[in-house]
């Protein structure tokens, strides 16, 4: 018997968008997923073929760089700031649209002089050191995984590197944005050591998935 096929997917905004993408490539997930009650983590889907995974979007990346979950889906951020050998993503998903910033008080973006070192707050250290260095800068990353908009108004960084929509937020917090490192959107990404194993399966879903984006994208 072939085993289950474990689809890794991330909590929060960008699964509102996936799950109607998924089901149109048979991926659905048994009743429970969707009971706000229910903590488990893994569900069986209806083909009896599949099991579904929600974690944490960085945990996405992890469990299937490492082939725990063969497949699955999640921003590009994710993708680019751990930048994993054994990860492939061969479709871009057209959700989960927003883009990865930086932010800083309103009074000294209007005042800013050119700095040589700063501390910036954020969960994607790896992505925002290598932004200031090819820009001569060097920026000491401090790591915060929320409530990153507090952080310049406490005196913990002077910028912020984070995730931003609409920049509600930001301005709410009395931030601007000043700089945009990239535009991010949902991946589908599979496993490379997985996808040589069963490449029938994997490469069947990769499919699915690039016929579902080309579709959208045409409408």
């Amino acid at each position: 018997m072939t085993a289950k096929l474990t689809f890794a997917v991330p909590k929060g905004r960008i699964l509102e968008e996936a799950l109607p993408l998924m089901a149109r490539a048979g991926i659905v997930p048994d009743a429970g997923f969707h009971d706000k009650k229910n903590r488990s983590l893994s569900f069986d889907c209806e083909d009896g073929q599949t099991r579904v995974i929600r974690v944490r979007a960085f945990d996405v990346a992890t469990f299937v760089a490492h082939g725990a979950a063969q497949a699955g889906i999640v921003g590009s951020d994710v993708i680019e700031e751990f930048d994993y050998p054994d990860l492939y993503a061969p479709v871009d998903l057209d959700i989960g649209h927003c883009r990865l910033s930086i932010a800083e008080p309103k009074d000294a973006a209007e005042n800013e002089d050119k700095a040589s070192h700063l501390r910036v707050a954020t969960k994607y250290p790896n992505l925002t050191r290598r932004w200031f260095e090819a820009r001569g800068i060097q920026a000491e990353c401090v790591k915060l995984n929320g409530a990153m908009e507090l952080a310049p108004s406490l005196g913990l960084a002077t910028r912020i590197v984070d995730l931003v929509s609409t920049g509600t937020t930001l301005r709410e917090n009395g931030l601007v944005e000043t700089a945009k490192l990239l535009p991010v959107s949902a991946r589908l990404i599979v496993n490379r050591a997985a996808l040589k194993t069963d490449p029938e399966r994997l490469g069947n879903l990769i499919e699915q998935f690039r016929a579902l984006a080309a579709e959208a994208k045409a409408a």
